[in-house]
This record gives structure tokens, C-alpha cells and sequence, in this order.
């Protein structure tokens, strides 16, 4: 089980996203445990302060060091492991699948989310493990990016989908986008469903997909394919569709 603890000061944003659908269940199932966490509650001061006007002047607020500091204490003492500690930061390095895959090996995690202008520079010197954006823009504050983690993370958990095997499917997970999908009815206004799908050909039906997945990823997210676990016969499938597509092998990012 992986427990995401979750430090925030508006923990009832989290509320209907994690009650539906594959991560209601993987909580029922006792596969992942959320501790939402109101940072206010650290406060010491009638008015439940977390945020503070910055030294040196600027505009807006920063997050207060105290309040955050107790939280984070608090949960590691009652914790089992060592929880392995995130911040929600659009400094951070850009999450990713890979990324998902290795934290669904911890046991505990903490994910702080930021607000105002951000954080007291001493709670990244001696609270933080790593800093973690889901994309170069900003946001009112770290909740929305905290959901998108928990939620990339919580399937790569084995036993929180109903079937292991789709996310393999998956795009990204195998380092390429995923293949074109299909399903009922076999004809929609002139379009159809491509015809290798309804041969039962299992083999046929694999090479297809394959074949489809590097054609999508070459064309929409060619960088993709320099770091991708290519074997021989991908190759080969790549040299088919550069002359189905017409495309020039010199002018793609990588080379084999």
C-alpha cells in the first residue's frame, strides 16, 4: 500500500476527485491510503496564519516555515517509513511515466502544495526530496498538480486497475503514445473500423497496433523516440512509415 500524505490549506478541493471512480475503489481496497492534511491546523496563532508578507518587499505572500514545519513533522513521527517528500513546484523537473513508475514503489508520501508566491526558501533546504511540475505554467496552487500525481502514481500500483495489462496500453508507458482504439459500431458516417482489427489474427492485430503506436509518436512526438526501447523490428516498422508518410529519415530526431 502507498499512503500519500497531502499538506494543503484547502484539503476539500481533494474531496470529489479522490472519492470516484479507480482511486475510490483502490482505497476500498486498501491498496492506497489518502491523508489529506490542512496546514492551518499547524498554526499557532488565533487566526490560523500561514502566510506572511516577503523581506525585502515584492508582491504577494509566501508561505510561512512554522506551520509547515510541524505538519511535517508530525507526519513522519507517526509514519512507518520514511516518507519520501514532494513539492508541487513549477520549478520542479517535468513529471512523467517514468517518474510514476518509481514512486509507486514508495511506501509514504508526502506532497506539499504551495500557494501565494511560494514557499520560505528554508522549507525547500530541509524538508524537501525533490520538487515536481506537471508542465512549464502557472497555477493558482500545487492542488490541481498534486491530484494529477496521485492519480498517475496510484496506477502504476499493481492491483488498482481491474486489469494489469492495459497499463501497458498505456501512452508513454512503454515510451511510446499509445495506438488508435477502436470499438462498436464497425461503420460510422463512411468511417470504418480498419479492417485488420476484425481478422482475429492476433499476431496481424499486434504488429498493427505496434506499428500505428511509433507511426503516432513519430509524428506528433518524434522527441519520444530518442530515449524509447526500439527493437529491430520497430525499426523495420519505422522504415515503412517514413516511405507511407514520405518523410525524410534525416530530419528526425534520432538516429539507429
Amino acid at each position: 500500500m502507498v499512503t500519500f500524505h497531502i499538506l494543503s490549506i484547502f484539503p476539500e478541493m481533494f474531496v470529489g476527485v479522490f472519492q470516484e471512480s479507480i482511486l475510490k475503489r483502490a482505497q476500498e481496497k486498501g491498496l492506497i491510503k489518502i491523508n489529506l492534511v490542512n496546514i492551518r491546523n499547524y498554526a499557532t496563532d488565533k487566526h490560523r496564519t500561514t502566510d506572511d508578507y516577503p523581506y525585502g518587499g515584492g508582491p504577494g505572500m509566501i508561505m510561512k516555515v512554522e506551520p509547515i514545519f510541524r505538519a511535517f513533522y508530525d507526519i513522519t513521527a507517526k509514519a512507518k517509513t520514511k516518507p519520501h517528500r514532494i513539492f508541487m513546484s513549477p520549478q520542479g523537473k517535468t513529471f512523467n511515466q517514468k517518474k510514476a513508475i518509481e514512486l509507486a514503489e514508495k511506501k509514504e508520501i508526502i506532497i506539499l502544495c504551495g500557494r501565494y508566491e511560494g514557499i520560505d526558501e528554508r522549507i525547500r533546504e530541509e524538508l524537501i526530496d525533490e520538487e515536481i511540475s506537471i508542465g512549464d505554467y502557472v497555477l493558482t496552487g500545487g492542488e490541481l498538480p498534486a491530484m494529477v500525481v496521485v492519480d498517475a502514481v496510484s496506477r502504476m500500483i499493481p492491483g488498482v486497475l481491474g486489469d494489469e495489462s492495459s497499463k501497458e496500453d498505456d501512452s508513454f508507458y512503454c515510451g511510446l503514445l499509445g495506438y488508435p482504439q477502436y470499438t462498436r459500431p464497425r461503420e460510422f458516417q463512411g468511417k470504418k473500423v480498419p479492417d485488420v482489427l476484425l481478422t482475429g489474427n492476433h499476431a496481424l492485430i499486434e504488429r498493427w497496433r505496434r506499428k500505428e503506436a511509433l507511426r503516432r509518436t513519430l509524428l506528433r512526438r518524434p522527441d519520444l523516440l530518442v530515449e524509447a526501447d526500439l527493437t529491430e523490428e520497430d525499426y523495420k516498422l519505422l522504415e515503412e512509415i517514413y516511405n507511407e508518410e514520405g518523410i525524410d529519415e534525416e530530419k528526425i530526431p534520432f538516429r539507429y
